[in-house]
């Protein structure tokens, strides 16, 4: 029966075998190296590794060295020569030997070294074998995992670029990422060029480093002879692997780029959905061609970033529309207010996502009234997108309707509360409207869900201002809400009222009386002058960041040009009311005097005496007498009857059937100027005498 396990190395019939066919069948040669005699003898096997015939050699070392290089030789010897002396046993080393034919393979030797009992060497016994193949598979191997580092490597910069790349929300953002040192600095790049294609040209948005911008190709037609115009052109990406191949294709630009020792470059096409809406380029000053492997991971790259910039432009579009229509529902300009300095200030808020935008329904509104009054508005639409300005232009508008008709504070504010809630919108809003005579300073304030004004002194010390409020706009209309109580300040002559939406107090984790004390710290520190101060607080509030955005009003009263004490004085008059009546005449007779207007004392009390008696003979209501003395523009005495009717006086000329309306000839006659304005549902008769400076 045949073994079948049996093979041609059981075939002798000795056993075990002998070390000579054991070496040989593993390609190795033996040596016996007597340190003594000096005699180095080799087996068959060796002399074929070192390329020798029995008679070429005779035992002697130097005979090998027409085989062995110098160098090796001279090696080998340290080798040798260092084991011995240390006291190894052994020792081994890849060397390399002359072939017949001149040519060199590898080779390794590993010697035993035996001693005496005087641990002195006399014997080196050894093997030497043919290495080229190990060497080579090892070479190959070195060079795969090397191939596979580097490939590692640059899908690693793909990787962390692209996630990079998904939190840039701007076109310099995804600019700023490819020239960060993680960026494609790593894959080797010299130099970086990007462009975006817009109305059938290419406009650099990127070149690097610095001097490396080529005169004449900030703006370039796709026609042009360039790199970055022919990929757009044809959709495909352009390798180029020497600088002869670059000065051959690409005449016109080569002579510019010589200073950078460009050896070669890659320009990519930024497509996306089969449209090109740019071009890159990477040049390299260390790297001749582009393996297969390499290509790929800059096209996939390629991808990656025309994807970003396509995100990043629509995202400042949909900016520049929303920061528009934002614009278009503010007021365009803040009119100049007589006695007072006014500062507004709006900040946008930073929506962190690809899908926020950077809108917002806050606003601010300053609206001139009759009698040297101002309307004050701040106020905060829910939400932060464009139905939310649209929400907060509408309602801005109808505020400072209502405030024109004449409409006390709070019937301003119900009013707008109902129209928002019949808006048809799930939206509400906050709102602060004040009421400033800049005369008097007597301020009225009436506060819908908003957080509470701030007023600072002349000496910088801020307080804050407790207003009662009602519910927000268009939920107390759902509710049933609609009142809203009504707070008055007297604001002196250097006060600063400060009207602000939440953004500019609030704080994620912070509790918002904290930040009415944070605000009212910064407010007293911060520059005298308004503008100064809201450009301040708007500088913090950038500072801070957040995702709310920031409406800001400052009114400061300045101080009249002659202060007067008791500049304002009013009397209510009711319907058969003698007595009211006449105090109301005796109020005017005062007035006269203290103001220094005894000169046309008559021509006062005659009018003011006619327009009230009008009033409570043509209305069913109380009249409202209120005396001013307005420094503006010359001192002036300003007296105003305010009823509850809508209905205009008429003047009637001399020869008309009846006497009703006459009185305002004598009104038109006596005053130096006069008026009618809307008062909600009534209205205010007025007139102004021209008052002699006092000496």
């Amino acid at each position: 029966m045949v073994d079948r396990g049996a093979s041609a190395l059981s075939l002798p019939d000795d056993w075990p075998a002998h070390p000579d066919p054991i070496l040989a069948l593993n390609r190795m040669g033996g040596f016996d190296w007597d340190l003594d005699t000096g005699v180095f003898a080799m087996d068959a096997r060796a002399h074929e590794i070192f390329d020798l015939t029995p008679e070429e050699y005779d035992g002697n070392p130097e005979s090998l060295s027409p085989r062995v290089p110098q160098a090796e030789s001279l090696r080998l010897d340290t080798l040798v020569t260092r084991a011995i002396k240390d006291g190894s046993e052994n020792y081994g080393a890849y060397f390399r030997i002359r072939r017949r034919d001149g040519g060199l393979r590898w080779a390794h030797t590993q010697g035993y070294i035996r001693r005496d009992d005087t641990g002195r060497p006399r014997r080196i016994i050894g093997i030497v074998r043919d290495a080229s193949d190990e060497l080579r598979d090892l070479a190959a191997h070195r060079e795969e995992t090397a191939l596979d580092d580097a490939r590692r490597e640059q899908t690693n910069v793909v990787q962390l670029t692209t996630a990079a790349l998904a939190h840039a929300r701007t076109v310099k953002d995804v600019i700023d990422v490819l020239k960060d040192t993680h960026g494609l600095i790593h894959l080797g790049a010299t130099s970086l060029v990007m462009g975006l294609v817009e109305a059938g040209r290419i406009r650099l948005i990127a070149e690097g480093p610095e001097g490396s911008f080529v005169p004449g190709t900030l703006v370039t037609r796709i026609d042009e002879p360039y790199p970055m115009s022919e990929v757009v052109r044809t959709l495909t990406p352009r390798f180029i692997e020497s600088p002869d191949e670059f000065a051959a294709g690409y005449p016109v630009l080569w002579p510019h780029l010589t200073g950078l020792k460009i050896t070669s470059a890659a320009y990519l096409p930024l497509i996306v959905q089969a449209r090109p809406i740019g071009a890159m380029g990477l040049l390299y000053s260390d790297r001749h061609g582009f393996t297969p492997e390499e290509r790929n991971i800059l096209v996939a790259l390629g991808s990656s970033i025309a994807q970003s910039l396509q995100r990043a432009m629509f995202y400042e579009q949909e900016k520049d529309i929303a920061q528009g229509l934002q614009q278009a529902m503010l007021p365009r300009t803040i009119p100049s207010v007589p006695g007072a300095d006014v500062a507004v200030r709006y900040r946008a808020a930073t929506i962190g996502g690809s899908h926020g935008r950077d809108i917002g329904g806050d606003w601010y509104d300053l609206i001139p009234l009759p009698g040297g009054r101002v309307g004050a508005v701040i106020g905060d639409v829910q939400g932060h997108d464009t139905h939310a300005a649209a929400v907060m232009g509408q309602l801005r508008i109808v505020l400072r309707a209502y405030a024109s008709e004449g409409h006390t504070p709070a019937t301003v504010m119900a009013r707008a509360s109902v129209f928002l809630h019949e808006l048809d919108t799930d939206r509400f809003a906050t709102c602060l409207y004040t009421e400033a005579d800049l005369a008097t300073g007597v301020v009225q304030m009436v506060r819908a869900g908003h957080i509470d004004p701030m007023v600072r002194a002349v000496d910088g010390t801020c307080r804050r201002i407790s207003v009662p409020g009602g519910l927000p706009l268009g939920l107390s209309a759902e509710f049933g809400r609609l009142d809203y109580p009504v707070a008055t300040l007297e604001l002196d002559p250097g006060h600063t009222l400060l009207l602000c939406t939440d953004g500019l107090v609030e704080q994620p984790g912070a509790d918002l009386d904290d930040g009415m004390r944070a605000l009212a710290e910064l407010i007293a520190t911060g520059p005298d002058d308004v503008r100064a101060l809201a450009d301040r607080l708007i500088e913090v509030a950038e500072e801070r960041g957040g995702d709310d955005d920031v409406a800001l009003l400052l009114l400061r009263r300045r101080a009249p040009d002659a202060p007067q004490a008791g500049s304002r004085l009013q009397q209510h008059v009711a319907p058969g009311d003698p007595e009211a009546l006449t105090q109301a005449r005796h109020m005017i007779r005062a007035a006269v005097r203290t103001w220094g207007a005894q000169e046309r004392s008559d021509d006062v009390e005659l009018v003011a005496d006619e327009l009230v008696t009008n009033a409570l003979m043509h209305t069913e209501g109380a009249a409202i007498v209120t005396l001013r003395l307005l420094t503006g523009g010359g001192r002036r005495l300003r007296v105003e009857v305010e009823d509850s009717s809508s209905a205009l006086p008429r003047r009637r000329e001399a020869g008309d059937s009846g006497v009703s309306g006459r009185g305002l000839l004598l009104v038109e006659l006596l005053s130096d100027v006069w008026g009618v304005e809307a008062r909600g549902g009534g209205k205010c008769v007025w007139c102004e005498f021209g008052v002699p400076e006092r000496s």
